[in-house]
């Protein structure tokens, strides 16, 4: 089965890049220092800093493993190509809840890089395939378990 392909912008790359270079490099190290403090207890049978330190490494190497399958399948979004008439993903785009008024912006991202703390949704979101490919000034339906939400395009930019 082929694998998915990973849509990131530049910064997205170099976020993963960074966490990866950090827990092979850092993180590997300090729980190794950790199993083999845990070891010199003695018997590791009923020792629970070695079993916590064991359980945070097969975290970790999961980590590096997703890590480093995304970034190989990773297709990099060019954001100074992305189009200021029409929503793409890497486009930044300022939209107005049409029931109470509120404006929000969000940029739009793969689903690998979305952080909606940050206001960066995923391509894949809800609302993020509601308003790809649209213009400034349509008006876009937003089906969520809620009901439906409506937003206007007010702004796209790079």
């Amino acid at each position: 089965m082929p694998e998915k392909e990973v849509l990131l912008t530049g910064d997205g790359v170099k976020k993963l890049e960074d966490e990866l270079h950090y827990l092979k490099s850092v993180k590997r190290r300090e729980i190794a220092e950790r199993i083999r403090q845990a070891i010199e207890f003695g018997d590791i049978s009923e020792n629970s800093e070695y079993e916590e330190a064991k359980n945070e490494q097969a975290f970790v190497e999961g980590r590096i493993i997703t890590l480093e399958k995304m970034l190989r399948h990773a297709r990099i979004i060019d954001t100074s190509e992305a189009p200021t008439d029409t929503v793409s993903i890497g486009a930044t785009v300022l939209l107005k809840d049409l029931e109470y008024g509120d404006e929000i912006e969000y940029t739009i991202v793969g689903s690998a890089e979305a952080d909606p703390t940050a206001n960066k949704i995923s391509n894949e979101s809800p609302v993020g395939r509601a308003i790809l490919g649209q213009k400034v000034g349509a008006v876009v339906e937003v089906k969520v378990p809620a009901g439906v939400l409506k937003y206007q395009i007010l702004n796209i930019r790079k």
